[in-house]
């Protein structure tokens, strides 16, 4: 965890949709490593009801030109993480970008080069790393309790049978729209996380609602590592009413079996944060995820797994460490990157009805 005792990183954020309202602002206004400075809105003064310390401004250019701003998150449409992120490392500024990183792995490519050229951290807030779920993934399967693990299966469903308006997300013609970029990067960036970039990328992309100038609505992607003897299936839809499981681990031992989804991004749309250490990322009881295994040699258990605390809070310290210099950079650019690349190859997976090599 970044240190507390150096002065607080003054930070910019751009937009204020539901992105900065529910996740960036709590997250850097209850982290004493930061102080909310600044956020961009072309109309209106909304973040000041909740904020009444910040400046408020109406384009990123008045931001990048207070000279005290260290850090610009970008909290904008897809479209604009690329020109805005290079924009702000081109002035200096330390950048955290919004998921996806970019529409493109060639962009996201050109991020990562002009971090290095520009001295400056780039980070995108995969912020599911630290979902309380994922992280008893990756405890049982780095414990060896599953034994050797052949197959994770990693779900992150929805039921809606309507387009939304006015969602930019929802239009078929926007870049990055749809919910293989909106969701598939969490996913795939949780398995890359554990195993690293995958073999092959098989994909199935679909627009399964037939809402007529909607994106895909529902992919099937399996992350294929032979040599590890290892696949992932990750898999989202929104037309999925009665939830099946968000993670099921297979192993030589046994199976992990975990149902509901993480509690942050809940607790946070309720005005809980990390502040709230009693409650914050903590699972309910009865969410809980099973473990049926061989623990040992003819020692056989079936019994639920607390879930681990979840803890947003924690990406943002490693930013503020990595900023500050003390820190190595946890979500890195390149691994966004490639995250991007496994979203492209999906498409072109589905298009191709072929798995395609990384």
């Amino acid at each position: 965890m970044a240190s507390t005792s150096a002065a607080a990183i003054k930070v910019g954020v751009v937009g204020f949709g539901m992105s900065a309202r529910v996740f960036h602002c709590p997250l850097i206004d209850s982290n004493p490593n930061y102080e909310l400075a600044a956020v961009v809105e072309r109309h209106g003064q909304k973040s000041r009801q909740k904020y009444p310390h910040i400046q408020v401004v109406h384009s990123i250019d008045e931001l990048l030109a207070i000279k005290d701003i260290k850090l610009v998150v970008v909290t904008t449409p897809n479209d604009t993480h690329v020109p805005y992120a290079k924009q702000a490392m081109l002035s200096g500024k330390n950048c955290v970008v919004e998921k996806p990183f970019a529409v493109t792995e060639d962009e996201a490519r050109d991020l990562a080069r002009i971090s290095k050229q520009t001295g400056t951290v780039l980070s995108v807030f995969q912020n599911r790393r630290w979902d309380g779920d994922f992280l008893t993934v990756k405890r049982l399967v780095t414990s060896g309790l599953l034994g050797n693990v052949v197959e994770i299966e990693s779900r992150f469903d929805r039921f809606r049978t309507f387009r939304k308006e006015n969602a930019w997300r929802e239009e078929g013609d926007f870049p990055g729209s749809g919910v293989l970029y909106d969701l598939g990067a969490h996913l795939f960036d949780q398995i890359v996380d554990l195993f690293g970039v995958p073999e092959y990328v098989t994909g199935t992309v679909r627009n399964e609602r037939q809402i007529q100038g909607a994106p895909d609505d529902s992919f099937l992607v399996v992350l294929d590592y032979p040599s590890k003897n290892f696949k992932a299936v990750c898999r989202a839809g929104m037309l999925v009413r009665d939830k099946p499981a968000r993670f099921t681990v297979l192993g030589s031992n046994g199976t992990f079996t975990k149902y509901g989804l993480d509690v942050q991004e809940d607790q946070l749309k309720l005005g809980v944060t990390p502040k709230d250490a009693s409650v914050f990322g903590k699972d309910k009881e009865a969410q809980y995820g099973v473990l049926d295994s061989e623990i040992s040699p003819g020692i056989h258990m079936r019994g639920t797994v607390t879930t681990a605390d979840g803890c947003y809070a924690s990406y943002y310290d490693n930013v503020a460490g990595a900023t500050r210099g003390t820190e190595k950079l946890i979500v890195t650019p390149e691994q966004a990157a490639d995250v991007i690349r496994i979203i492209e190859l999906a498409k072109q997976s589905s298009d191709k009805r072929q798995s395609l090599a990384f």
